[in-house]
C-alpha cells in the first residue's frame, strides 16, 4: 500500500522550494548541500529526503513550477484582454506589468531560472528550456500584434530580446521597497517600447 501523504505535504514542499531558491541565489546551486537546505528548513536531512529524493529533484521542481507559473500568467493576461476587450497594445502593457509584478516576488526563483538550468539532466533541462521558449514566443507574438506596423519577421526576435533585456535582470538592481517600484518600472518599460517603436516608425517614414 502506498504511503499516505500528510495534509501539509504540499505546503512543506513549497517551503523547501522557497528556502532552496534563496540558498541557490545566495551561494549558488553547486555550493549548496542537502544538509544546508535541511538546516535552513529547520528539519533533518532524512526528513528532507522524504519530500525530495535529491537536490537535483528540488531544482527541477523549482524551475518546472516557476516556468509553469509564467505560462499561466500569459494565459491569464490573454484571457483578461479578451474579457475586457483590450486592444493589442493594452494587452501587451498588461503582460509587461504582470511579469514585473511576478518578478518582484520571485527574485530568487528567477535567478535560479537564469543561472541553474544547465545543472539539470538532459530531459529535465529540455522541459524547462522548452517552456522558456514558449514564454519568449508568447511575448514575441504579443509584441507583433501590438505594433504590427513596426515589428516584422526580420526584427521580431531582436525586439523581443530587447524587451527581455530590460526586464529579466531587474533582480540585480531593482529592489522591492526601493525608490522605484516594480510597477513604476513596468510603466517605464512600456513607455520606452511604445514610444521608441513609434519614433522608429516615424523616422523610417521620413524621406
Amino acid at each position: 500500500m502506498a504511503r499516505t501523504k500528510a495534509p501539509d505535504h504540499e505546503s512543506q514542499r513549497e517551503k523547501i522550494l522557497e528556502v532552496a531558491a534563496e540558498a541557490f541565489a545566495r551561494a549558488s546551486y553547486p555550493s549548496t548541500s542537502m544538509a544546508e537546505l535541511a538546516a535552513a528548513c529547520g528539519t533533518s536531512k532524512a526528513r528532507l529526503y522524504h519530500y525530495y529524493v535529491s537536490k537535483d529533484a528540488i531544482l527541477f521542481d523549482l524551475l518546472e513550477r516557476y516556468t509553469k507559473r509564467l505560462m499561466l500568467i500569459i494565459a491569464e493576461v490573454e484571457a483578461l484582454g479578451q474579457r475586457r476587450g483590450l486592444s493589442e497594445q493594452e494587452t501587451f502593457h498588461e503582460l509587461v506589468r504582470a511579469f514585473l509584478d511576478e518578478y518582484e516576488t520571485s527574485q530568487t526563483r528567477h535567478i535560479a531560472l537564469l543561472n541553474d538550468v544547465k545543472f539539470l539532466v538532459d530531459n529535465q533541462r529540455e522541459i524547462v528550456l522548452n517552456r522558456q521558449r514558449d514564454v519568449v514566443a508568447a511575448f514575441s507574438r504579443q509584441l507583433a500584434r501590438a505594433f504590427p506596423d513596426r515589428v516584422n519577421k526580420e526584427n521580431q526576435t531582436a525586439l523581443t530580446m530587447m524587451l527581455f533585456g530590460m526586464i529579466n535582470w531587474t533582480f540585480t538592481w531593482l529592489k522591492p521597497g526601493g525608490r522605484m517600484r516594480y510597477r513604476d518600472f513596468a510603466d517605464e518599460v512600456i513607455d520606452v517600447m511604445e514610444h521608441g517603436l513609434a519614433k522608429s516608425l516615424s523616422a523610417a517614414e521620413t524621406p
